[in-house]
């Protein structure tokens, strides 16, 4: 294994200093569209959208944004995944769909089913190579890459269902592992992972943790720390460098990290590098490219073409959804610092897909983006506009200016004598202050929030807080169905998962109105 690392550290160096870049944003995404609609112009889809017409055109983004509409989940199940579900071949992008990735389901209350396929697949693999050869800009240490990579996702074991398998897509990537990656350096291994409870894996983890010599983590914020805050637990040490004294690197994706970065540092023995990650389980997008910047670097000649629509009243309705008339632009024409949802054409056939995901640009230059919140994980009762990265900062400060320590958190909004109020719902263990606590939250989103200042002046007079012991989250999704590696908590409460939530609790004899 050291020789190995020591051949894959000068790979890195070797590959750093013979990369060249070959074209623009523009060309990149121009050239990635086109093969799309080439690939898919004989598939059920293709057909009725006229794709054939569209690749050919000179202008081919104006034609295709012109004739083919935006789709949510929604639409796009009823119209045509559901189709491919049923063992039908060259619905939205040829052949048969062998897998279906199952979403987390944070806005909806169900999960939702999307079509992973070869070509998928493939463009996963080739996005995790690109990251990995990015890795040299950031200085890792010489033996880390003979280490051991705790990969925490989903379960490898795929659920047969007739014509196709579903899964987590961390799962299904894992899964498709090369063998000798698998088998060197892969933890906890295909024994563990394949085990469908992930009450299970954990244990198991834990249990086997002192064995591995790990270097890298891969994972969701709050179920590493959930894994990192057991194995301290039940092995009695201080912090995880008692276990894993070469751990370097952790990368994260999913959620903001912003919440957790002051409970790692609990949990912890010495810095490390973090480095965050943009993959769902419609593919993988980007990749903190470079240190010392927030921004995710997207992928943009790996057969997914973006496109970003700004997120205002013009485009969306107070319920997240895209209008019809919303006005879309390609990845080199955007604003920066401009919040836009992002919008994906793929090759599993997704087609003008509403991701759900808002995103800032930090660079147009680098195509480097910040995640800030979600299409329908916003709260706007009356013009507010208070969004899921809003509520990070304001935890962060929390944490920080109490020096406590929050596990999990979220907002609701609803009507208060005639006006109107939020409800925040802090995880914490601590003994608190928890009016202390509201009071910080609502400076900070003042400070950061121009309309929700002015809001909380006129239309948002209450606020309420409850302070819930950690695990009240946990049992929530334990209860839901939703526990495990690649599910998170809604930070906004709204329709379906507000009314369980509510019901949750009022079980519990906590207040909820």
């Amino acid at each position: 294994m050291a020789l190995l690392g020591h051949l894959i550290n000068r790979s890195l160096r070797i590959r750093q200093n013979f990369t060249i870049i070959t074209g623009t944003a523009r060309s990149y995404q121009l050239q990635v569209l086109k093969r799309l609609l080439r690939k898919a112009r004989n598939t059920h889809f293709g057909k009725h959208y006229h794709f054939t017409t569209i690749s050919d055109a000179d202008k081919n983004y104006e034609v295709f944004k012109n004739t083919v509409p935006f789709h949510n989940y929604n639409q796009m199940y009823s119209q045509w995944w559901k189709f491919c579900q049923q063992g039908e071949e060259n619905i939205c992008w040829p052949g048969k769909v062998k897998y279906f990735a199952l979403s987390s389901g944070t806005s909806e209350s169900s999960s939702k089913h999307i079509p992973v396929t070869d070509d998928m697949i493939k463009s996963v693999k080739k996005a995790g190579m690109k990251q990995f050869f990015s890795m040299q800009n950031f200085k890792l240490p010489s033996g880390v890459f003979d280490k051991g990579i705790l990969m925490l996702g989903g379960t490898t074991s795929l659920f047969e269902k007739g014509d196709y398998y579903e899964g987590d897509m961390s799962g299904i990537s894992a899964k498709k592992m090369p063998r000798w990656l698998s088998f060197l350096f892969y933890k906890p291994g295909q024994s563990i992972s394949k085990r469908p409870r992930w009450e299970d894996r954990i244990k198991l983890i834990v249990r086997k943790a002192p064995t591995w010599n790990v270097g890298i983590v891969c994972g969701v914020p709050a179920w590493v720390q959930i894994v990192f805050e057991e194995i301290i637990a039940y092995h009695k040490v201080n912090h995880i460098h008692d276990i894993w004294p070469n751990l370097s690197l952790y990368i994260h994706g999913g959620v903001s990290f912003e919440p957790y970065q002051e409970n790692f540092k609990y949990l912890l023995g010495r810095p490390i590098t973090y480095i965050e990650t943009y993959m769902a389980s419609e593919g993988s997008f980007g990749f903190q490219a470079r240190p010392n910047t927030k921004g995710i670097k997207l992928i943009l000649n790996n057969s997914i073409f973006y496109e970003f629509v700004p997120f205002n009243e013009e485009n969306f309705d107070e319920d997240g959804e895209i209008l019809p008339s919303a006005s879309a632009y390609m990845v080199h024409e955007v604003i920066e610092n401009k919040e836009y949802a992002v919008v994906l054409s793929t090759c599993a056939g997704a087609w003008r897909y509403i991701i759900g995901d808002v995103v800032k640009f930090t660079s147009v230059k680098n195509s480097e983006i910040i995640i800030v919140g979600r299409t329908k994980q916003f709260l706007s009762l009356c013009g507010e506009h208070l969004s899921i990265d809003n509520m990070n900062k304001a935890i962060d400060e929390v944490q920080k200016s109490l020096s406590i320590h929050i596990t999990e958190f979220a907002v609701a909004g609803f009507i208060h004598e005639g006006k109107f109020a939020h409800r925040w719902y802090i995880g914490c263990d601590e003994m608190v202050d928890k009016q202390l606590i509201l009071e910080k939250i609502d400076a900070v989103l003042c400070k950061t929030n121009d309309d929700y200042a002015v809001e909380r002046a006129a239309a948002l007079p209450y606020l309420f807080i409850e302070i819930l012991p950690g695990n009240t989250f946990l049992e929530f999704m334990h209860k839901t169905g939703k526990f495990g590696a690649m599910n998170k908590f809604p930070r906004v409460l709204k329709n379906g998962n507000l009314a369980q939530w509510e019901t949750f609790l009022a079980e519990r004899g906590i207040p909820t109105q």
